[in-house]
């Protein structure tokens, strides 16, 4: 059948809580995805949502009110980014998701937490056990389950429309037929974020951002440019959370938390007996997460570790952001290594100093990365141990050490910059982080859209039959900080397959 009463654009994370809501409401819902599997990249996240007055905050005798969190959303962006939010529509949100985490444990999703993630002022985030993967899993499940239907490797070329009202979507299949499919109430735009556009990003951000990946490479933006060739209004399209560096992902698919049950009675009980599971298991376990997704922090480059190519050479000042992205981002294979002496190694051992963390919740120091990473964490007693592990040219890592203490020490042209202390040869303890490369996390731009989920024009009208969520519809809101993305796209989803079938919004 070609004819729906819901057309979703995209099978990730919003848009499989779209279809899901319509089709629980009744509604004859088509899902298409242009990939082999749904996920996107709600499907590679680790799965924190943040939410207020929830059923586990009650239960942890937390109160919180929405007002405390709208305030508190605002503190997460730098002031320039922040002052372009849309405040109406980040409360509206926000004011729904407690209602839409439940809807979730309805759902048989189990969540750990609430965390707390400063600079909100009690703890808000909630973190699906065993990680993002189970929200997939389990929307995949309910769809099939209303009579939904999910058509992979479908690409939506262009929406079809009858005067002013989209009615459709043109699609092409990988078996290269092509089918035109419509939609009796209407069409939903869940493609995902551009982060992994190099075209959009150097349009929007600039040429010398183009080289730089997204964390997703198949965010490619294809939902914004469906909207924008019907003349929606994009909003905040310049503004991207990073770019950051990132070590790579382990290759295969060996992580310990894919061995966990993401959905069905297992995932039940492992949420309900995560509270009591020991806490050095928890942490080993969360570790783990740590040092496959979290990227290093800053202070490591304040402190003095140098950034070299896959060469051996330095080629950025390590504490000039975004400088030293783009530089990454221009080296052989796009790949930079990390490289620590003994005093850097003592010092990002213990806490207060940390590679990376998840905040409040873990941290990963440089044992931690040498333990559950050896892919990209290698140690030696001299610079010619690390040579013989990974064959990065012994005279250039000596030689950037000598140029680096140079610099350090001011007896020489600073044309990398200053950064740290001087590193001394004699030391004997190494470790080589790599490789790692300069990513787009996500993108804040998205079409402009109202508090019914319907995308608007450049005048602010209505674009009658075309909606959007998640990352097609931030509809000008700042969502920095865990958590919120992906509550905005499993709430905006939720509300606008509610909408869809006639229901009022709760």
């Amino acid at each position: 059948m070609k004819e729906h009463d819901v057309i979703v654009v995209g099978a990730g994370g919003s848009g499989l809580a779209a279809a899901v809501s319509a089709a629980e409401n009744g509604c004859s819902v088509l899902v298409l995805e242009k990939r082999p599997e749904p996920g996107g990249t709600t499907g590679i996240a680790v799965g924190s949502f943040t939410a207020n007055r929830t059923r586990m905050q009650r239960a942890a005798r937390i109160k919180d009110t929405l007002d405390h969190h709208v305030e508190d959303a605002g503190g997460f962006a730098p002031r320039s980014i922040e002052t372009q939010n849309n405040q109406e529509l980040r409360k509206f949100f926000l004011s729904h998701t407690a209602q839409t985490l439940a809807w979730l444990e309805g759902m048989g999703l189990a969540f750990h937490g609430p965390n707390p993630e400063p600079p909100n002022r009690v703890p808000r985030m909630h973190n699906v056990v065993p990680n993002a993967k189970a929200y997939i899993a389990t929307l995949q499940s309910k769809l099939i389950r209303h009579g939904g239907k999910l058509v992979c490797s479908s690409q939506v070329k262009g929406l079809t429309r009858d005067g002013s009202r989209i009615t459709g979507a043109k699609v092409l299949h990988t078996d290269g037929s092509e089918a035109i499919y419509h939609a009796r109430r209407g069409v939903v735009l869940a493609g995902g974020d551009y982060a992994g556009s190099h075209r959009l990003i150097a349009k929007y951000k600039g040429d010398q951002y183009g080289q730089i990946n997204g964390i997703n490479p198949f965010a490619a933006g294809e939902g914004h440019e469906l909207a924008e060739s019907v003349g929606a209004c994009l909003i905040n399209m310049d503004i991207t959370y990073g770019p950051e560096i990132r070590f790579m992902a382990p290759k295969g698919k060996q992580l310990f938390e894919q061995l966990l049950p993401v959905s069905g009675p297992l995932a039940w009980i492992a949420g309900r007996l995560l509270p009591y599971v020991p806490k050095a298991i928890v942490n080993t376990y969360i570790k783990r997460l740590l040092v496959t997704w979290q990227h290093p922090e800053n202070a490591l480059f304040d402190d003095g570790a140098i950034l070299l190519n896959c060469k051996g050479h330095r080629f950025c000042n390590e504490k000039s952001w975004p400088e030293r992205e783009i530089a990454i981002a221009d080296q052989p294979d796009k790949l930079a290594y990390l490289l620590l002496d003994q005093r850097l190694c003592e010092r990002y051992s213990e806490w207060p100093h940390f590679i990376s963390t998840a905040p409040k919740i873990a941290y990963a120091y440089v044992n931690d990365y040498l333990k559950l990473r050896p892919d990209i964490a290698v140690h030696g007693n001299s610079i010619e141990t690390l040579f013989r592990r990974t064959r990065i040219d012994q005279r250039a890592m000596e030689n950037a050490l000598h140029e680096f203490n140079q610099y350090v020490r001011g007896n020489c042209d600073d044309r990398f910059g200053r950064s740290g202390d001087s590193h001394e040869l004699t030391g004997n303890r190494w470790v080589l982080l790599g490789p790692a490369c300069a990513y787009f996390t996500t993108t804040e731009g998205g079409a402009a859209i109202d508090q019914s989920l319907r995308v608007l024009d450049e005048q602010g009208q209505v674009i009658e039959g075309l909606y959007a969520v998640g990352q097609n519809g931030l509809g000008g809101q700042i969502l920095w900080g865990h958590g919120l993305h992906i509550g905005w796209a499993l709430t905006s989803g939720r509300l606008v397959g509610q909408i869809l079938a006639g229901k009022p919004k709760d």
